[in-house]
């Protein structure tokens, strides 16, 4: 039987790494909900999964990068963490969580910009909706 030390910290890691993205996706939702509320349950459902799977997803990629460009950040956040008394790991939570709440703002706004799309299109045949999707790629490049 493992030891209870042992048995914490694995349990601590699991949170560390699968909480973290949830609750850092469902952050990024509640704070686009100020903003952009959804018209539907299911609408609200497609969108705090996306949200959450995007921070969850792109999450982890944005703090490697960050870490990569800005390794002070980091060293900061542990000093500070152990300032406080806590683990320096937990000072990586510090940057990880702001982070991985900004990587899942933007599925948010896709997701209702897309079902909006296709709610403004209801009733038409698939070959209809793929050449209004082609004439906007079209006047979106002609703006550039």
């Amino acid at each position: 039987m493992p030891a209870i030390e042992t048995t914490t910290a694995g349990g601590a890691a699991l949170i560390k790494i699968f909480g973290v993205p949830v609750l850092a996706g469902a952050a990024a939702t509640a704070l686009v909900f100020l903003f952009m509320w959804p018209r539907t349950l299911r609408e609200a459902f497609l969108r705090l999964t996306s949200t959450i799977a995007a921070s969850g997803i792109f999450g982890p990629f944005a703090v490697m990068a960050l870490h990569s460009w800005w390794p002070s950040l980091f060293d900061s956040s542990k000093a500070v963490a152990m300032l406080y008394g806590a683990d320096p790991a937990l000072g990586v939570l510090f940057i990880a969580g702001p982070v991985m709440v900004l990587t899942g703002l933007p599925a948010w706004w896709l997701i209702g910009g897309l079902l909006l799309w296709l709610e403004r299109r209801r009733g038409k045949d698939i070959g209809e909706i793929a050449h209004d999707a082609v004439e906007v790629v079209k006047d979106v490049r002609g703006a550039l």
